[in-house]
């Protein structure tokens, strides 16, 4: 069945999902390799957009939806909306695109309006359908409903930037509303929807879940409030502050990462090698480079005026490409993919939400081949996201032209692996 002509169903949306988002990731992938290969500005311009204006929004409209509904049944699903969300943000990727290709800020402008309405939706369902006591009580939607919360400030940057470009002697628009800082701030969202994800599935259900949840409860508060802050200093130019908070992240990054390569070590003995997992985990190896290569980038980014380009010395522009590739090729999309290894074939188990509510989605769902093979598709994805990084730092152009093409087809490959395991052959009529 294709995709795109699916019933309006729980299972069919999802699927839909699986091969617009898809799409979108390798798209961005394909025009950065390309556009290094080929030296095309347009390409290279326009795919970081490509990414946080239609992975981004989608990401947390559709698959955040489904964790925060799994938790909470009120929030009930509508796949007639979720389909008209989808048909809007892809409306905005074509805005965005078209206004990087012909240099008309405006239509970035209507892409941002567009998207806030969309965002502004959900949010209010959320808040007029649980009470801030409930939505406090349980960690994960701590985490999944300020997911919302920065996407629609995120979508309110790309409408700021739009104007500003469109007029940029105005002076209306602050001086930090960069592309860079639009890039920053749809990043947030997704990054909490993983922590929120990583609680969810693996230590909320673990013996240890009363001091796991007081763990994130306590990291909740250091990330959002750490990121928050680190947005203030930033502003404000104070590198000690920049530095010290940088730090206490990159610290939490840390304990994070050897907390949950111990729960796969027992989770690996005693159930299965499960590849989202392992993708899960290779995330969270690249969001501590990643905080590395952002502690170096304030080091030698010191004194330089926020908002300026470049945001580092000229000589130093590997760190921050680095940095930013290591977020999103590594972090985000290693773990979006670990994660719809998990969501989407328990909807399509069920129908429902059922096992991702009640159930163990981390129980074998998929073919063993199916695992097999998403394991190949790992080591693709590493592979060519080490050279691409490598590339960055040695100044080779053609290796990370060719790195870039490898890793779209790897995320591409998502979908070939998922649409042909058995249980995504099931009837939409449920």
């Amino acid at each position: 069945m294709n995709p795109i002509l699916s019933e309006p169903s729980l299972r069919g949306i999802s699927r839909n999902f699986l091969f617009v988002s898809v799409i979108i990731i390798t798209g961005a992938a394909l025009f950065g390799g390309a556009g290094v290969l080929l030296n095309h500005a347009f390409l290279l311009k326009v795919h970081p957009y490509l990414f946080f204006t239609g992975f981004g929004n989608l990401a947390i409209l559709l698959l955040n939806r489904y964790l925060t509904s799994a938790i909470y049944p009120e929030l009930r699903i509508d796949p007639g909306r979720q389909r008209q969300f989808m048909v809007i943000v892809l409306v905005s990727v074509v805005l965005v695109a078209v206004s990087e290709a012909t240099d008309l800020p405006l239509l970035k402008v209507a892409a941002g309006i567009l998207l806030m309405a969309v965002v502004v939706l959900p949010l209010y369902e959320i808040f007029t359908t649980l009470s801030v006591s409930k939505i406090w009580k349980e960690v994960s939607v701590r985490y999944y409903i300020f997911d919302v919360v920065f996407l629609l400030n995120a979508n309110l940057g790309l409408f700021a930037l739009g104007l500003k470009e469109a007029f940029p002697s105005n002076g209306i628009i602050p001086f930090f509303v960069t592309r860079s800082a639009y890039f920053l701030g749809s990043s947030f969202p997704l990054s909490i929807s993983v922590m929120g994800f990583l609680y969810t599935y693996a230590w909320r259900r673990s013996e240890k879940r009363e001091l796991a949840a007081k763990l994130f409860s306590l990291w909740f508060y250091i990330f959002v409030g750490g990121v928050l802050f680190f947005l203030v200093v930033i502003l404000m130019g104070n590198y000690l502050g920049m530095m010290l908070i940088s730090h206490l992240l990159m610290f939490g990054v840390m304990a994070l990462l050897v907390t949950f390569t111990v729960f796969l070590k027992n989770h690996f003995r005693n159930h299965f090698a499960h590849p989202a997992l392992a993708f899960l985990l290779s995330g969270l190896a690249f969001l501590l480079a990643t905080s590395a290569f952002g502690i170096l980038n304030i080091y030698f980014g010191q004194g330089i005026h926020f908002g300026s380009y470049p945001p580092i010395r000229g000589d130093k522009m590997w760190i921050y490409h680095a940095h930013t590739h290591s977020a999103l090729m590594g972090w985000i999309t290693l773990s979006f993919i670990g994660m719809m290894y998990i969501v989407l074939p328990a909807i399509q188990r069920e129908g429902s939400l059922e096992l991702l509510y009640s159930g163990d989605p981390l129980e074998q769902l998929l073919d063993q081949e199916t695992m097999n093979r998403a394991f190949v598709q790992l080591s693709v994805l590493l592979l060519s996201g080490l050279v691409v990084i490598i590339s960055f730092i040695s100044g080779d152009n053609l290796a990370l032209g060719l790195a870039g093409l490898f890793y779209a087809a790897g995320v591409l490959y998502l979908v070939r692996n998922l649409f042909h395991d058995p249980v995504f052959d099931a009837d939409d009529n449920s």
